[in-house]
């Protein structure tokens, strides 16, 4: 059974698809708590506050993150090994910022456990998302599919935006049960066939990451603005491609507060001084407010960026009511417009090293 995150106002277990569902559902898979803050914190608040119904899904409890504040470094993995639990609270505190209620843990908290960066011995322990094996994982997550039906999907590139092995996995699980959620012979068990119309990876344009970072040096210029010390390299930002690979912008200029709320909630990981923050590292980066994506399975209207993630899919106009007729349980033809020539390779992916 699925389990929805701890301080969730869960939705119903199973829902009428025909009078509970709202005519945009937009599904997200993420690997640890705060990823989905930091890469789609203003994409969420947006949509949950337009009446999407905004479903996350995190793989993990991050139990393998450094922490920030002193006064926590007894939760580390090396030491109390608590930080796991610590962080759900987090991820259902930032979840309130950002207006989401339905956030669960694939297989409920704890099935998964964090990875740790590539290469650690901590990838081969026993309970670890990197050693999951992907059809039994994307097994719990087409259950999810199949009850909230989304007509979007959001997860990373086969790279995992920078070769962190869980992140990786995310990638694999999550397009794994996009292929296996409309298979009506595939574990029918899990409920009604659906096929999720469009799937895009997260990702950051090139030019608006070297904006902010010049942006970024200037202020740390000057003396005292900024309580950080130095900046990170763009090479640290996950996700990042030249612009042209970018299919759709969301704007999020209007949910910025909530960005950064969100991202402070998780305050283990994040320091948050806007508009930059920081990892463990204490290297600053810009917060980005405007979220980019590239779409790699469904059909974009017209040739220029798309502006909503929704754009094409029948009943699903901002601002207009739709139900489940008008909604297609295939999307048959809107299949492949840039997996294929995205610019990471799943070998790629498979041979990464986490920063």
């Amino acid at each position: 059974m699925t389990t929805p995150g701890v301080g969730a106002e869960p939705w119903p277990r199973r829902v009428d698809p025909m009078t509970d569902l709202p005519a945009r559902r937009l599904l997200l898979v993420h690997a640890h708590p705060d990823d989905e803050s930091i890469n789609n914190g203003a994409t969420m608040a947006r949509y949950a506050a337009e009446g999407a119904r905004v479903t996350l899904v995190t793989c993990t409890l991050g139990e393998e993150g450094e922490v920030i504040p002193p006064r926590l470094a007894h939760m580390a993995p090396d030491r109390d090994d608590t930080l796991g639990p610590h962080r759900v609270g987090e991820l259902a505190e930032a979840m309130k910022e950002l207006g989401v209620t339905d956030h669960r843990f694939l297989g409920g908290p704890g099935r998964f456990r964090d990875s740790g960066m590539m290469g650690v011995e901590q990838n081969e322990r026993p309970g670890a998302f990197w050693s999951a094996d992907v059809d039994e994982a994307a097994a719990l997550l087409v259950e999810i599919i199949r009850e909230v039906r989304p007509q979007v999907l959001v997860t990373y590139d086969p790279n995992g935006g920078y070769g962190h092995p869980d992140h990786i996995q995310a990638h694999r699980v999550a397009m794994r049960a996009a292929d296996l959620s409309p298979d009506p012979d595939f574990r029918p068990d899990l409920g009604e066939p659906w096929e999720i119309a469009k799937v895009y990876w997260n990702r950051v344009p090139r030019g608006a990451a070297l904006e902010g970072f010049a942006r970024l040096r200037r202020d740390l210029a000057e003396p005292g603005k900024l309580p950080f010390g130095r900046a990170a390299s763009i090479t640290e930002v996950p996700g990042v491609v030249d612009d042209h690979v970018i299919t759709t912008e969301i704007d999020g200029s209007g949910f910025a507060s909530a960005k950064a709320a969100a991202m402070r909630a998780h305050a283990t990981q994040i320091e948050v001084h806007e508009p930059y923050f920081a990892l463990s590292n204490e290297l600053a980066q810009p917060l980005l407010v405007d979220e980019c994506y590239e779409l790699v399975r469904g059909r974009r209207e017209g040739g220029g960026r798309e502006s909503d993630l929704f754009d094409g899919i029948p009943g699903t106009s901002e601002g207009i009511p739709g139900s489940s007729e008008d909604l297609p349980g295939t999307s048959e033809g809107l299949r492949g417009t840039s997996e294929e020539n995205s610019g990471t390779s799943f070998e790629g992916a498979q041979n990464g090293t986490g920063l």
